[in-house]
């Protein structure tokens, strides 16, 4: 009886051993070896986006360039990257600066006197200046001269290629002017805008003096450069009136 029972004993552990050899086999290798490559590879591609940037990423958060407002349009949901725990909407950082390049080479086809720049928003008031000053293209702020580039019996008329502005709501007189004799806009459209009469959007923080100087400080920068002026560019904190 002792014998046979020992026999048992080792039939079933071999038996048990066979099972757990099996188990072993089918049961899925971990990936964990793999990860610090992954890791590896999100790390090189998140440092070569940043080196494809106009100016390090961390410029544009110091402005706020990519905080929105707590409204999102249907016409900016596509440039939205998600929304804080407060609520504000954040823009895709990698969007604003390929829009910017691209606003940059869409203006760089102009000359400066076929070009028209309207904001009415005080933030942009001493960006939009330095911006003139740079490139010699007309800046309205404060009060736009309604009929300037519609009406031919002002004395102050005159024909424009280009509208810029800085916001469709609170510029929509210019905006309407551009519409009316057909041609482009570009607008800088923050999260709660409405796009309809525009040609190329800008999503960004519009209402900020160091979102919107950053912004004009690049631009005026691009523009020259595509041009081929060469123009000193000053720092940006000119174009803000404070440090970022």
């Amino acid at each position: 009886m002792k014998k046979e029972k020992e026999t048992e004993d080792k039939n079933e552990k071999e038996e048990k051993e066979e099972q757990e050899a099996e188990v072993k086999k089918t049961k899925p290798k971990k990936k964990a070896e793999k990860k610090p490559e992954k890791e590896e590879t999100e790390k090189e591609e998140l440092i070569s986006q940043e080196k494809n940037l106009l100016i390090p990423l961390e410029d544009y958060v110091k402005a706020g360039v990519h905080l929105g407002t707590k409204v999102i349009t249907a016409h900016m949901r596509p440039y939205i990257y998600k929304r804080r725990a407060d609520g504000l909407a954040i823009i895709n950082t990698n969007e604003i600066d390929s829009r910017i390049k691209t606003a940059a080479l869409l203006m760089a086809k102009y000359r400066p006197e076929d070009i028209i720049v309207a904001c009415k928003r005080e933030a942009g008031w001493l960006a939009l200046k330095k911006f003139s000053e740079l490139t010699g293209i007309k800046v309205f702020t404060k009060k736009y001269p309604a009929g300037i580039i519609t009406n031919i019996n002002l004395p102050t008329f005159f024909e424009s290629s280009l509208m810029v502005i800085i916001d469709p709501w609170i510029d929509k007189n210019p905006m309407m002017d551009a519409v009316q004799i057909n041609i482009p806009v570009i607008a800088l459209c923050d999260t709660n805008n409405v796009t309809s009469y525009i040609d190329f959007i800008i999503p960004c923080n519009n209402k900020s003096n160091k979102s919107i100087g950053l912004i004009f400080w690049i631009l005026a920068r691009e523009y020259n450069k595509l041009r081929g002026n060469d123009i000193k560019m000053p720092p940006y904190e000119e174009f803000i009136g404070e440090s970022l």
